[in-house]
């Protein structure tokens, strides 16, 4: 039925005849009152035929001024109404006589166009019909072509965003990797290949628009963990409380690496001792809560955000892709962990894979 309405050819057709048999009816109950007789059905229905057949042309004539200067169009729209109404009101007429009264000659031959203000009146209607329902249909077009514009570069926008991690990520990995190769540590750098490799494989298969698991979304940070724990062994511990009610909801794919990384870098590796990541999850209400914590040194934070430059590349780049998917119905906010350290929080609307795209 969307696509019968969205066909611009079949709903004029649709719309031009159902406009005259409502012309023809309205004519006919008119004439019950005035106790017309039962013939005149006759005439309404001819009238209402010449006048389907004559405004057929119409629809050419104003497909062709639809673009010209406003008052060039109105005029054009006055002229051809008028023309159209002078030749329906002979023809009615015409029927009239010849029909219902038995064959009468008027007196003179201007008779014939008597009551073409009429004829004028139902022309003109029908042209502002036609006017405003093309331009409707022109406006809900050009609503479409925005709506659709603006998706391509949302979605645009959400694939840059998300792309940045990996190069971001990748470098510094290759970077440790050309270090261990340097220092002769020719095994640990083969596992952390492995590892990088597994990474990217799992990076670039999943659709950057789309929302995962958050089960797999941990998978992913647990292999870039995994990669990290080959670089800082025992100096690395990480620890997940993930409520059993968050593992099914909803988040963007890779939300939690670029937090990870941050706490790597500003807790792990600026510390001799190493130190302790932990991330954490649960459903609260109609919201999914993350949090990913660490016990180092801690940064300056204002208004719930780093101050300066030292949330890295990643903290931005998460913050941008929330507000491209959720607009204001999120929150990313920097605490101070107790008794040392620094927690991320994120707050984003809980949602879970519906059976339907399950099954699909």
């Amino acid at each position: 039925m969307q696509k019968f309405f969205e066909d611009r050819h079949r709903l004029f057709w649709l719309l031009h005849t159902l406009g005259w048999v409502g012309f023809a009816l309205i004519s006919y109950l008119g004439s019950l009152f005035q106790e017309m007789r039962s013939a005149y059905w006759i005439v309404v229905g001819l009238d209402a035929y010449a006048g389907w057949l004559l405004t057929i042309p119409l629809r050419y004539a104003f497909q062709r001024v639809w673009h010209w200067e406003p008052w060039k169009m109105l005029l054009s729209v006055l002229a051809v109404a008028i023309l159209i109404a002078a030749v329906w009101t002979v023809f009615r007429n015409f029927n009239y006589w010849e029909i219902y009264r038995h064959g009468f000659k008027p007196d003179s031959w201007t008779q014939y166009f008597r009551q073409t203000t009429v004829g004028f009146y139902v022309l003109l209607s029908w042209s502002g019909l036609y006017f405003g329902i093309k331009y409707y249909q022109t406006l809900q077009q050009e609503k479409q072509k925005s709506l659709t514009a603006s998706n391509k570069a949302h979605e645009a926008q959400l694939k840059m965003l998300r792309y940045q991690l990996n190069p971001h990520f990748l470098f510094n990995t290759l970077n440790a990797i050309s270090t261990l190769v340097l220092l002769k540590e020719s095994d640990t750098a083969n596992k952390m290949l492995v590892r990088l490799s597994d990474f990217l494989r799992y990076s670039l298969y999943k659709d950057p628009i789309k929302k995962v698991p958050l089960q797999q979304e941990l998978y992913a940070a647990n292999l870039y963990l995994e990669i990290e724990k080959v670089r800082f062994s025992e100096r690395l511990t990480i620890i997940y409380d993930i409520d059993e009610a968050a593992d099914q909801a909803l988040v963007p794919s890779l939300i939690l690496q670029p937090l990870v990384e941050n706490a790597i870098k500003y807790a792990v590796a600026s510390q001799t001792s190493g130190g302790k990541i932990m991330i954490t999850a649960q459903k609260f209400g109609h919201d999914l809560l993350m949090e990913v914590a660490d016990d180092g040194p801690g940064m300056v934070i204002s208004d719930g955000l780093p101050k300066g430059e030292s949330g890295g590349v990643g903290l931005v780049n998460t913050k941008e892709r929330l507000a491209a998917l959720y607009d204001r119905n999120f929150s990313l906010v920097l605490t101070h962990n107790h008794p040392r350290g620094l927690k991320v929080n994120i707050r984003i609307p809980f949602e879970v894979e519906s059976t339907d795209e399950t099954n699909a």
